[in-house]
């Protein structure tokens, strides 16, 4: 009797996968193409799983692109809260630096998730900008009472407009991780970790002296945020 020919194969069989791995893969899926763009072929071809088991874990894209955010903003939030207590009487310039460390800790090694951010924020994809402002509001809240706290204190002049620079000192700290690095070491010879070192520290003197009420007033020492 001739032998049969074997079937061909399909693609990648059904296997057992971490939900960690296909959220990994859907990042990097989306920072490249979008969400619009991405399918779930092609973040189980990058897991290395077949498509039904995505389906297992998350019922849509948008699910995966929600799952993603809650990965990682809750942290950064409890922080920012505890950050923005009034009963914390420290200087506001050593709050507002405080903040950039919790960003710098959260997000410097996860260039994916904020490519991924920025990319639907700026696409302005339909359904997601609530997913993004679920997460992103309540952080930016704290930031903005830590600078109203500030203004009544007298440390930060009272004509500023507290949202405006709770977006000024975030944005320009997420650029700074995606930048600097890159840009630094090639313009002035630094490594890679004191170009972000000199980055943040030079960023946030010039901010301050914009939204001081005493701008000739020394800063503190701050902390490394890369020590």
């Amino acid at each position: 009797m001739p032998l049969r020919p074997s079937p061909r194969s399909r693609g990648p069989k059904p296997t057992r996968i971490d939900p960690d791995q296909i959220l990994d893969a859907a990042q990097a899926v989306f920072a490249q193409d979008g969400l619009r763009a991405a399918s779930l072929r092609a973040i189980a071809r990058h897991a290395g799983c077949d498509p039904a088991l995505i389906y297992y874990h998350f019922d849509s894209k948008e699910a995966l692109f929600g799952a993603l955010l809650g990965r990682r903003f809750p942290g950064v939030l409890r922080e920012v809260e505890e950050l923005s207590n009034t009963r914390d009487m420290r200087p506001t310039s050593e709050r507002l630096w405080a903040v950039l460390l919790i960003y710098h800790r959260h997000l410097k090694d996860d260039p994916g998730i904020r490519s991924m951010i920025r990319g639907e924020i700026v696409r302005g994809a339909e359904g997601l900008t609530h997913l993004i402002e679920e997460q992103i509001r309540p952080i930016t809240t704290c930031v903005r009472r830590i600078v109203e706290q500030g203004m009544t204190r007298g440390d930060l002049r009272p004509d500023l407009q507290p949202l405006l620079v709770t977006f000024f000192l975030v944005k320009m700290q997420l650029e700074i991780l995606d930048v600097l690095p890159v840009v630094l070491p090639r313009l002035m010879d630094l490594p890679p970790d004191e170009a972000v070192r000199t980055g943040m520290t030079a960023w946030f003197e010039l901010l301050w002296r914009g939204i001081a009420l005493d701008p000739s007033a020394p800063l503190p020492p701050l902390p490394d945020p890369v020590g």
